[in-house]
């Protein structure tokens, strides 16, 4: 009788929660996919080597990956491409992506999702070719992860310094901003770009209610010194952000161009990589399928 093959499990061992679970990591995600009845071909990598494995497996009907957001959305280009489904196991730092389709960060209830979920299709981000899943952003935020990077320790406990370092050195940056055939220059700290529309209202930050509508969210925050981008963040945080106050731009649109020569520095997913200008990005809509809880209030 014929066995059915095995569904691949590529972990970045190096992910905050991954790295977390030290030499215990293999035993615990091949208990739990035993108890889920699935049979795996589990495989621990390295972030350098997340392509080759991706390349490894193209075809396969359903591929899982576990990681974080970074490692996430380099992955769900290449599913995408290929048709195969994305399994998520939540072994990053912060798991924005998994929390907000509501996959438990407990293994054994994730392997649980994968092997009794349901079936969803969600949009993708791309800028310049790169796909990202939750957002990219160009000015402040890529300067903090790479300045957080330089510092000793894990992520969380350089992110303070880094803010303080990038805060203190900040500049507008002029861009050359095409939104929905709209053209405008645009001088802003910080541009933000979210695969589908952010929420800012208190207690819903960063959610989104929606991840199927075919557009991104473009969000730029108004020239401001040091303390008022402060503020500015103590009043998103706390639900209270003034849109005609806090930003130049608040839209969505299908697709946007960032004109110019040369390349951009840009965080895509919280990894941050230098792009040719002009730079496009475009929604891609219901481009990767996704298994999620069955209870998730996502369609």
């Amino acid at each position: 009788m014929a066995h059915s093959p095995l569904i691949p499990v590529i972990v970045n061992s190096s992910g905050g929660t991954a790295s977390a679970q030290g030499d215990r990591l293999a035993e615990r995600l091949n208990a739990g996919f035993v108890a889920a009845g699935m049979a795996i071909d589990l495989r621990l990598i390295d972030p350098g080597d997340l392509d080759h494995q991706l390349d490894r497996v193209t075809g396969a009907p359903l591929v899982v990956v576990g990681g974080g957001d970074g490692t996430l959305g380099r992955a769900a280009g290449v599913l995408a491409r290929s048709g195969s489904t994305l399994g998520i196991l939540p072994l990053g730092t912060r798991n924005h992506l998994a929390a907000q389709l509501g996959i438990p960060d407990d293994l054994d209830a994730a392997a649980r999702v994968i092997a009794a979920g349901r079936r969803m299709r969600m949009d993708l981000g791309s800028a310049g070719g790169r796909v990202f899943i939750n957002n990219a952003s160009v000015g402040l935020y890529s300067r903090l992860v790479l300045a957080r990077e330089r510092m000793p320790g894990p992520k969380w406990l350089g992110t303070l310094p880094a803010a303080w370092h990038v805060l203190h050195r900040l500049h507008a940056q002029l861009l050359d901003l095409s939104i929905g055939g709209t053209r405008r220059s645009l001088r802003t700290p910080l541009l933000f770009i979210g695969n589908n529309r952010y929420a800012l209202d208190r207690g819903r930050l960063g959610q989104r209610d929606s991840l199927a509508d075919g557009e991104l969210s473009f969000y730029a925050v108004a020239p401001r010194t040091p303390l008022q981008l402060l503020a500015m963040a103590l009043r998103i945080m706390t639900g209270r952000a003034d849109p005609a106050r806090d930003f130049l731009a608040l839209t969505s649109a299908p697709s946007a161009r960032i004109g110019g020569t040369g390349r951009m520095e840009i965080a895509l997913d919280g990894e941050v990589d230098h792009l040719p200008l002009p730079l496009e990005f475009r929604c891609l809509p219901q481009a990767l399928e996704v298994i999620v809880p069955a209870e998730s209030l996502f369609s």
